[in-house]
Order: C-alpha cells, then sequence, then structure tokens
C-alpha cells in the first residue's frame, strides 16, 4: 500500500517490460577523492562541502551532453531524447525508496548541484516532495556505496532509458604501469534499455564516464 505499493507496481513495470542489460566498469577515484579534499580545504568553517556524489553528478551531466542517446525516454513506442538533462537522484528514506529530480542539471555549477541536491534529499526525508519535483526525469543515478556496497545492478526508472549504480569508493591492490600499488577504486553499473540503447553506444558513454572520473579536469 502507499509508497511501498506505488515502489512495487513502477519495479515489476520496468522488470517486465524493458530489456534490460548492465555494464560493469571500475574507475581509478584517486583524483575524485583529490578533488573533494581540496573543496574541503577551500569551504571554509561552516561552509558546504559537496558529497562525492554530486561531483558525480557534475562529470556524469558532461558524460550525458556527449551521449544523448542515453539522457532520453521511451513513451508510447517513441524514443524522445532531451537537450535538458533532468537527473533523477535516488534517496533512502523512512518511507521507502523516492526519486526527486535535479533539473537541468547540465546548467548548474557543482556549488548550486551541491546546494539543490541537499534541499531535495531533505524534502523527500521529510516527505515535502510534491509530485512536479519527482516526475520528468531524464536519467537516474542512485548510490549505495555508504552502505559498503561494491556493486549492484540497478532497474531502470521508466520511463527512462538508463540508470547508473555507483559503489562505494574503496582501497583496492591493482596493477599500474606495471607496478602493484593501492588505488582508491569505485566500480560503476550502467543498466540500459536494449530497446532503446545499443551496447556499444552504452559502453562508450560508461568509458567517457570513466575518464572523467579519472580526469575531472577534462570536464572543467
Amino acid at each position: 500500500k502507499g509508497i511501498r505499493g506505488r515502489i512495487a507496481e513502477k519495479m515489476a513495470q520496468s522488470a517486465q517490460t524493458t530489456a534490460a542489460f548492465t555494464l560493469t566498469t571500475e574507475a581509478d577515484a584517486a583524483a575524485l577523492v583529490a578533488w573533494r579534499e581540496s573543496l574541503r580545504r577551500t569551504a571554509g568553517q561552516g561552509g558546504r562541502v559537496p558529497t562525492f556524489n554530486d561531483l558525480l553528478i557534475r562529470l556524469l551531466t558532461c558524460a550525458l551532453k556527449e551521449h544523448p542517446a542515453l539522457n532520453a525516454r521511451l513513451e508510447e513506442g517513441e524514443i524522445r531524447r532531451y537537450q535538458q538533462i533532468n537527473l533523477g537522484v535516488a534517496v533512502d528514506t523512512e518511507r521507502g525508496l523516492l526519486v526527486p529530480v535535479l533539473r537541468n542539471a547540465g546548467q548548474l555549477t557543482l556549488a548550486q548541484i551541491a546546494e539543490r541536491t541537499a534541499q531535495l534529499i531533505e524534502r523527500a526525508r521529510s516527505g515535502q516532495l510534491s509530485p512536479d519535483e519527482m516526475s520528468g526525469g531524464t536519467f537516474t543515478i542512485t548510490n549505495l556505496g555508504m552502505f559498503e556496497t561494491d556493486a549492484f545492478t540497478p532497474i531502470i526508472n521508466i520511463p527512462e532509458v538508463a540508470i547508473l549504480g555507483v559503489g562505494r569508493i574503496r582501497e583496492r591492490v591493482v596493477a599500474r604501469e606495471g607496478q602493484i600499488c593501492v588505488r582508491p577504486t569505485v566500480v560503476l553499473s550502467l543498466t540500459v534499455d536494449h530497446r532503446a540503447v545499443d551496447g556499444a553506444p552504452a559502453a562508450r558513454f560508461l568509458q567517457r564516464l570513466k575518464q572523467l572520473i579519472e580526469e575531472p579536469l577534462l570536464a572543467l
């Protein structure tokens, strides 16, 4: 009943109607960690420090601009691509999973992303979101890293055609330039509706996002 019933109905519909497949990749997160630490040092006492999710949203919008096939909705048998990026942000609440929409995310600065996302999360958890704030998304990001989850298979938030799942940033032993070392890494899981997007374009998008995470200056 209530929100749980609506979540159940929509997730079942997504599983039954989409031709979903998931791609995963692992990105070196050292530059991402350093970026956030730099922002922490310059924020000053009491200043808002963007979360890792805020940083990823900023990079994600850059990748979506370059790969508009992922910034789309499939409605009434028609694939509709959008220039404006309305990014759904999955939020865990006591009432269940809610997905408020960060509108026109591609035109926002990092500071604006951090401020507006924090406001949406607060409104979601306090039960104050309006229906308009949860509609019209063109892509969704869901992050379970705070729960020590490395990777998972996110379910598409229909009628969108793709969703990005983000795991925790974790130090791992990796081979780098022929040497064994320890690096912070993050696993990205991209679930896509094959009816709207083929595997190769989806893989190129995920590859580009990985590049931006490893070299954020490419986006800035």
